[in-house]
């Protein structure tokens, strides 16, 4: 099993997140002396160091690690290469001999699919261009963001699309997001990392407009969104193993867990799964599924509307959320298996046909309360796991013949027309340009620090040199989803901060700006169509505060931010040496209360 990570630093970070940065982050110097920073003469600053990479995907409390479980994740923090004389292609664009942005040849739906349907896919050109700027490189550049009429935020970060189909002329605004007077907050609240003796999966994390609800060891918790008193206390059996990105018109949501307490080193399988009332505080249901006699594991779970839907290698089920009623089950023997699926405002399935050595994967748009294949689109051979970034539009990512390289999980972004199946864009984002990560092979809606809406992709660029001496920066960037050119709008995070991509507010984009060593973090919104960037929200500097907020950063942590409040939550409880600073399973901000 894998051991808890060392003191002082988050668990080590699932679904092939990265490892933490070193306190505070970022590669930043030694905080200077001074009140509140240490006196002249302390010890060296542990967070100038490198941090060590993890083995991605850490087993979950008492599931064994996976066959082959052993890539080193690609670490963000690390100074980048220096350029090649006379070839360097400026940040945000990709470098030579990477490809440009540039359109796929799709075929025909295969018959091996849900059901046969063919499609006949037609695809327009695509180019990339480079914007020059002043004698330089403009950028040439989810998170998704389905609609919800009521605006919940969930553990994705995920609502209100603006524009709704792919790509065309886009304006900003729209947002319910408002900046403040004075954007300077205060902590709200805090609730302390649990108390264990392992690594146990705390993910799911979720908010309405009267509850902000936070997964535990083995429950789920609802608090007031501003005092953080406790509302209510779901228990489970056993660990949750995953939770659904999405939460419905109605408030509701649902997650996975193992039917009860493991012993340590062992695991009873993620075989069940539920709905989970947040208005009301209380599990619903509870169901699992066959295959032939066995119970089927399911890797990752989904809602879209009034359905909650799971999948595995075994293939996928559906309930209708209210009832637990069945609406359909993997079927053993079946050549085809829904290894997952995207949820929101439509349901997407990542279908698998056939054996590894010829396998095809189909990216189907399905109606969620029959399953039936509304549109189809297969993806290039030799792609064996994909992840959807968004159903509306509907954007999936994936590592095309392991050229990522990195452990981020995605070397393409594909645009898809969601009603007829046909590709619009096939979007190149090198490794080494552009941030932002997924894990198709557990997690099918495990995509982080990407989010598509506004008929547009964002996208972080990797940090780079800043102008202060030892700073570094980035910026975020964006895509036309129809065309797949880049827009030439980028949006600048500041010397010493590093931007990423939250959610879509209307016609804006919501992002966190990760601090320097010596500021509080930040959100910001940044206008779709000017990409002017307006500070909603600015955290204290204030050294604990800041130790804290910078271990819970988004590359491995869960983000939310709505009515003006952030919250910052871990997805992993661990052992702890009470002799270091206090870690937290969340931490609220914001500027009422």
């Amino acid at each position: 099993m894998t051991q808890p990570p060392p003191p002082h630093q988050p668990p080590q970070p699932g679904y092939g997140y990265p490892p933490p940065p070193p306190q505070p982050g970022y590669g930043y110097p030694p905080p200077p002396s001074g009140p509140g920073y240490g006196p002249p003469g302390a010890q060296p600053n542990p967070y100038a160091q490198q941090p060590p990479a993890p083995p991605a995907q850490p087993p979950a409390y008492g599931v064994q690690p996976p066959a082959g479980y052993a890539p080193q994740p690609h670490n963000p923090y690390a100074q980048p290469a220096p350029p090649v004389p006379g070839t360097q292609p400026g940040y945000g664009y990709p470098g030579p001999g990477q490809p440009p942005t540039a359109p796929m040849t799709p075929r025909p739906v295969p018959g091996g699919g849900r059901r046969n349907t063919t499609l006949f896919i037609v695809v327009a050109a695509v180019a990339a261009i480079a914007l020059i700027v002043g004698g330089g490189i403009w950028y040439a550049g989810s998170a998704g963001d389905d609609s919800h009429s009521h605006d919940p935020v969930s553990s994705a970060g995920q609502t209100g699309s603006a524009g709704g189909g792919s790509g065309g002329p886009v304006s900003g605004g729209g947002g319910k997001e408002k900046a403040p007077a004075d954007p300077a907050a205060k902590v709200l609240f805090k609730v302390p990392l649990p108390t264990t003796d392992d690594t146990v999966v705390t993910s799911g994390s979720w908010l309405t407009d009267t509850v902000y609800a936070k997964s535990g060891i083995a429950e789920i918790t609802g608090y007031d969104p501003v005092r953080g008193t406790r509302l209510w206390t779901v228990k489970l059996p056993g660990p949750i193993c995953a939770a659904s990105d999405h939460v419905n018109d109605d408030g509701r949501t649902a997650v996975t867990f193992q039917p009860k307490m493991p012993a340590k080193g062992s695991s009873e399988g993620c075989s069940q799964v539920a709905a989970i009332d947040l208005a009301a505080g209380k599990r619903l249901w509870t169901k699992s599924a066959k295959s032939g006699d066995y119970p089927v594991t399911f890797e990752n779970v989904t809602v879209a509307q009034h359905t909650v839907a799971v999948g595995s290698t075994d293939g996928g089920a559906a309930f209708d959320i209210d009832s637990g009623k069945a609406l359909w089950q993997p079927k053993a023997g079946d050549s085809c298996a829904d290894d997952g699926y995207g949820g929101g405002a439509r349901l997407v399935a990542v279908r698998k046909c056939g054996v590894s050595s010829s396998r095809k994967l189909h990216i189907q748009n399905i109606d969620p309360k029959t399953g039936k294949v509304i549109s189809e689109y297969t993806m290039p051979d030799g792609v064996e796991y994909a992840s959807v970034v968004s159903t509306d539009p509907l954007v999936v990512a994936a590592d095309v013949g392991d050229a990522a390289g990195d452990g981020s999980g995605v070397s393409d972004y594909f645009s898809i027309d969601g009603r007829t199946g046909a590709l619009l864009a096939r979007i190149a984002a090198p490794s080494d340009t552009y941030g932002g990560r997924c894990d198709g092979i557990t997690r099918v809606e495990g995509c982080n620090q990407v989010v598509a809406g506004n008929g547009r992709l964002y996208l972080m660029t990797e940090p780079h040199d800043g102008q202060a001496q030892y700073s570094r920066t980035n910026e975020i960037v964006a895509f036309d989803l129809r065309t797949g050119k880049p827009t030439g709008q980028r949006a600048e995070a500041g010397d010493g901060y590093t931007l990423s991509p939250l959610r879509m507010d209307g016609g804006n984009l919501l992002a966190y700006n990760a601090p320097p060593y010596n500021k509080g973090g930040q959100v910001v919104s940044i206008d779709g169509g000017t990409f002017k960037v307006t500070k909603l929200l600015e955290n204290p500097a204030e050294r604990s505060v800041h130790t804290a907020e910078t271990s819970l950063l988004p590359e491995y942590a869960e983000v939310l931010f709505g009515k003006g409040r952030l919250y910052m939550s871990a997805q992993f409880a661990h052992k702890r040496d009470r002799t270091y600073d206090q870690e937290y399973l969340v931490m609220a901000f914001g500027t009422d209360g």
